[in-house]
């Protein structure tokens, strides 16, 4: 697609409305919407926009910014009638360039940076992003009360309600992974979302029911570059949200909404290219090479930094704890998933399948930024060329404390993750891929806005613990 197919597109279809998107700094979607009047389908097409209501962009006394449209991204809105989806950059009229905070431009500068290292001149990602569907959701909190109440008709704690008759079919808690129907009564639901993906461009793989009891799941989408692989998460999470919402169904990439039950991951796969040629591709183990191994070595050594980028909500550290499939351990080995890196075992001979995969993110994270600085650490490790010693073959989970203890861990919370994200950034400011206003920005974000208001507020369960001490 370009400006002038978009163009044809708009004519061929009769649509009446361009609505622009762009990602705030934390990942949430924004948008505003104009008659297809008002642009001419051209590179230069323009927005402007006040950038001081948007989550961490401008001050009231410089607000003023710009959309740049990327026709390339252009698709036939799903769920607006009549209407051009097409996802913007940033541009900063001020200071006459991209907006240093604009996460889809700091993906395009990891791109960019890649290349000038010469290690490669692409990056792919293929997430694969988990997600609850709910039939019910209520919370509050003010000076005296707080609650929430989540409900599936899937969840176990069900099988035992007053409806006649009750039906009974209900995956256990942590045996939600692959049941047929009746246990999986989400089939539909998701083959919808498919559908609707696949009609805005997405190339579909597969999809399921993922491990918790109630209403868990997981659609996996092809790998793409670093920034259409961010494009295309942005479009996944819009479309589970909204057909969810048209079934009467509340879908959420909050990490851990249940208690005593898995958590939503984001685990990324992740290969570097050069001219047509896989350089993960090698003879070390899983196939791998040397460079894919310093990669490796990298987002070891920066994990506890890129925690509070990948793993960015006090929920996320309510997930990555033992026992959950939780990734925590900072180790790497062949087709064992107890590890913060797997490598997948993949058809012998097959180079172009070979490639890393990072399991700690989670799908709160932004995932331009995610993937840019997951980047930026696996280049500081071939930079570096920082070795990440010895698979680990047997499951850690398993291991023994002497075992594990000699294993370093990721960070036990936002407020941690935070402060390892202080003490190491140096690899994100590289080829200015970030910038320090932006890490600041960040964690000044986090503390104030996260940390503290959790910090701040008592929790039902501390009642149940210190009502009467």
């Amino acid at each position: 697609m370009d400006a002038r197919m978009a163009k044809e597109l708009v004519q061929k279809e009769n649509l009446e409305f361009v609505d622009v998107k762009f990602v705030d700094l934390f990942g949430q979607w924004q948008h505003l919407t104009l008659p297809v009047n008002m642009f001419e389908f051209s590179d230069k097409d323009s927005v402007p926009f006040d950038g001081s209501s948007i989550r961490g962009f401008k001050e009231i006394n410089e607000s003023d910014m710009v959309l740049n449209l990327d026709y390339s991204t252009a698709m036939i809105d799903p769920f607006s009638s009549k209407t051009l989806s097409v996802i913007c950059d940033v541009y900063d009229p001020f200071h006459k360039k991209a907006y240093e905070r604009d996460p889809r431009g700091i993906a395009k500068k990891a791109e960019e940076y890649l290349k000038t290292t010469q290690v490669g001149d692409t990056v792919y990602f293929g997430p694969e992003a988990e997600f609850f569907v709910f039939d019910h959701m209520r919370f509050g909190q003010n000076e005296n009360m707080g609650y929430y109440e989540i409900d599936s008709e899937e969840g176990i704690w069900n099988s035992g309600d007053g409806e006649s008759p009750n039906l009974a079919y209900r995956p256990r808690f942590k045996e939600g992974y692959f049941p047929v129907a009746p246990h999986d009564t989400l089939q539909e639901l998701r083959n919808e979302m498919v559908r609707t993906m696949m009609k805005c461009g997405l190339k579909i793989e597969r999809h399921h029911h993922e491990v918790a009891t109630a209403g868990q799941c997981e659609i996996n989408f092809r790998f793409d570059t670093l920034r259409k692989a961010a494009d295309d998460m942005m479009v996944y999470k819009y479309i589970v949200k909204n057909v969810a919402r048209k079934h009467g169904k509340v879908a959420t990439f909050m990490p851990k909404p249940l208690f005593n039950d898995n958590g939503s991951g984001m685990h990324c796969h992740q290969s570097i290219w050069k001219a047509g040629r896989n350089t993960f591709a090698g003879d070390g183990i899983g196939g791998l090479s040397e460079t894919a191994l310093y990669y490796v070595g990298g987002l070891l050594t920066h994990a506890r930094a890129l925690a509070a980028i990948l793993s960015p909500t006090t929920n996320s550290y309510k997930r990555l704890v033992p026992g959950f499939e939780a990734p925590v351990n900072l180790a790497y080995s062949l087709a064992n998933r107890s590890a913060a890196v797997r490598i997948p075992l993949t058809a012998e001979g097959n180079s172009a399948a070979k490639r890393v995969e990072y399991r700690p993110p989670d799908p709160a994270a932004n995932p331009y930024i995610a993937f840019a600085a997951l980047t930026m650490a696996g280049l500081d490790g071939i930079k570096r060329k920082i070795d990440p010693g010895e698979a680990i073959k047997e499951n850690i989970y398993h291991m023994s404390p002497e075992k594990t203890a000699k294993i370093r861990k990721l960070p036990g919370s936002l407020n941690e993750a935070i402060k390892e994200l202080e003490a190491d950034h140096q690899f994100l400011l590289e080829g200015n891929v970030f910038t320090k206003d932006l890490i600041e920005t960040w964690i000044d974000h986090k503390r104030a806005k996260e940390i503290d208001q959790i910090r701040l507020r008592p929790h039902p369960w501390e009642f149940h613990l210190y009502h009467d001490v």
